[in-house]
Protein backbone atom coordinates (compact mmCIF):
# COMPACT_ATOMS: atom_id res chain seq x y z
CA UNK A 1 0.00 0.00 0.00
CA UNK A 2 1.35 3.22 -1.18
CA UNK A 3 1.00 6.89 0.50
CA UNK A 4 -1.68 8.65 -0.41
CA UNK A 5 0.00 12.02 -1.78
CA UNK A 6 -2.15 14.19 -4.20
CA UNK A 7 -2.06 18.53 -4.69
CA UNK A 8 -4.42 20.75 -3.03
CA UNK A 9 -7.15 21.15 -4.43
CA UNK A 10 -6.70 25.68 -5.18
CA UNK A 11 -2.92 26.25 -3.93
CA UNK A 12 -3.03 29.79 -5.05
CA UNK A 13 -4.54 32.56 -3.33
CA UNK A 14 -7.40 34.12 -5.20
CA UNK A 15 -10.47 36.10 -4.63
CA UNK A 16 -13.48 34.47 -2.68
CA UNK A 17 -16.56 34.63 -4.81
CA UNK A 18 -19.16 37.05 -3.46
CA UNK A 19 -16.99 38.36 -0.68
CA UNK A 20 -14.95 41.88 -1.04
CA UNK A 21 -11.60 41.81 -0.23
CA UNK A 22 -11.01 38.15 0.90
CA UNK A 23 -8.75 36.00 -0.76
CA UNK A 24 -8.60 31.93 -0.10
CA UNK A 25 -6.89 28.68 -0.65
CA UNK A 26 -8.88 24.86 -0.73
CA UNK A 27 -6.21 22.95 0.72
CA UNK A 28 -8.74 20.15 1.17
CA UNK A 29 -12.40 19.09 -0.71
CA UNK A 30 -13.92 15.63 0.12
CA UNK A 31 -16.97 14.49 -0.22
CA UNK A 32 -17.67 15.10 3.45
CA UNK A 33 -14.99 17.69 4.43
CA UNK A 34 -13.56 20.84 3.27
CA UNK A 35 -10.48 22.78 4.47
CA UNK A 36 -9.81 26.34 3.56
CA UNK A 37 -7.79 29.68 3.89
CA UNK A 38 -9.64 33.12 4.39
CA UNK A 39 -7.50 35.93 4.07
CA UNK A 40 -9.27 39.51 4.81
CA UNK A 41 -8.22 42.82 4.14
CA UNK A 42 -9.07 45.85 5.85
CA UNK A 43 -13.09 45.51 5.50
CA UNK A 44 -13.04 42.54 3.76
CA UNK A 45 -16.50 40.30 4.22
CA UNK A 46 -17.84 37.24 3.33
CA UNK A 47 -21.26 38.51 3.35
CA UNK A 48 -23.94 36.90 5.64
CA UNK A 49 -25.49 33.06 4.64
CA UNK A 50 -26.74 29.96 5.61
CA UNK A 51 -24.49 27.23 5.54
CA UNK A 52 -25.52 23.51 4.79
CA UNK A 53 -23.10 21.89 7.10
CA UNK A 54 -21.51 21.99 10.45
CA UNK A 55 -18.50 24.64 10.16
CA UNK A 56 -15.44 25.81 12.59
CA UNK A 57 -13.69 28.95 11.64
CA UNK A 58 -10.16 29.59 13.67
CA UNK A 59 -8.39 32.85 13.49
CA UNK A 60 -4.82 32.25 12.70
CA UNK A 61 -3.55 35.85 12.83
CA UNK A 62 -5.24 39.25 13.28
CA UNK A 63 -8.74 39.83 14.55
CA UNK A 64 -12.22 40.67 12.93
CA UNK A 65 -15.65 40.13 13.83
CA UNK A 66 -18.30 37.30 13.19
CA UNK A 67 -22.53 36.88 13.91
CA UNK A 68 -24.26 33.94 14.21
CA UNK A 69 -27.70 34.18 13.54
CA UNK A 70 -28.42 38.04 15.67
CA UNK A 71 -25.40 37.35 17.48
CA UNK A 72 -22.48 39.34 16.48
CA UNK A 73 -19.26 38.24 18.39
CA UNK A 74 -15.34 39.66 18.13
CA UNK A 75 -12.71 37.29 16.64
CA UNK A 76 -9.44 37.30 17.61
CA UNK A 77 -6.45 35.26 17.10
CA UNK A 78 -5.88 32.32 18.28
CA UNK A 79 -10.23 31.93 19.08
CA UNK A 80 -12.25 29.71 17.34
CA UNK A 81 -16.41 30.26 16.23
CA UNK A 82 -18.88 27.30 15.38
CA UNK A 83 -21.14 27.99 12.29
CA UNK A 84 -24.17 25.55 12.72
CA UNK A 85 -25.68 24.60 9.82
CA UNK A 86 -28.61 26.32 8.22
CA UNK A 87 -28.24 29.54 10.53
CA UNK A 88 -27.19 32.76 8.70
CA UNK A 89 -23.27 33.68 9.70
CA UNK A 90 -21.03 36.27 8.55
CA UNK A 91 -17.21 37.28 8.93
CA UNK A 92 -15.11 40.31 8.25
CA UNK A 93 -13.56 43.05 9.37
CA UNK A 94 -13.52 46.77 10.14
CA UNK A 95 -10.14 48.40 10.15
CA UNK A 96 -7.87 45.30 10.86
CA UNK A 97 -6.68 42.01 8.76
CA UNK A 98 -7.42 38.55 9.64
CA UNK A 99 -6.21 35.17 8.49
CA UNK A 100 -8.78 32.24 9.24
CA UNK A 101 -8.56 28.34 8.74
CA UNK A 102 -12.20 26.94 7.94
CA UNK A 103 -13.22 23.39 8.32
CA UNK A 104 -16.36 22.31 6.83
CA UNK A 105 -17.71 19.11 7.74
CA UNK A 106 -20.67 16.94 6.86
CA UNK A 107 -22.57 15.61 10.00
CA UNK A 108 -25.07 13.28 10.61
CA UNK A 109 -28.53 13.73 9.38
CA UNK A 110 -27.00 16.94 7.14
CA UNK A 111 -26.27 16.25 3.00
CA UNK A 112 -22.47 16.51 1.53
CA UNK A 113 -23.97 19.35 -0.69
CA UNK A 114 -22.73 23.11 -0.05
CA UNK A 115 -18.70 21.89 1.15
CA UNK A 116 -16.68 24.63 -0.25
CA UNK A 117 -19.56 26.30 -2.14
CA UNK A 118 -18.48 29.79 -0.86
CA UNK A 119 -14.87 29.43 -1.16
CA UNK A 120 -14.84 27.51 -4.73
Amino acid sequence: MGVDIAPVPRPDWSPLPGSVGVDGKVLVREADFFVAILRFAPRGTVQEHPGANDTLVVCLEGQGLTSVGDVTSPLRESERVFWPANVPHRLWTENTTMKTLMVERAGVGFPARGLGDVVG
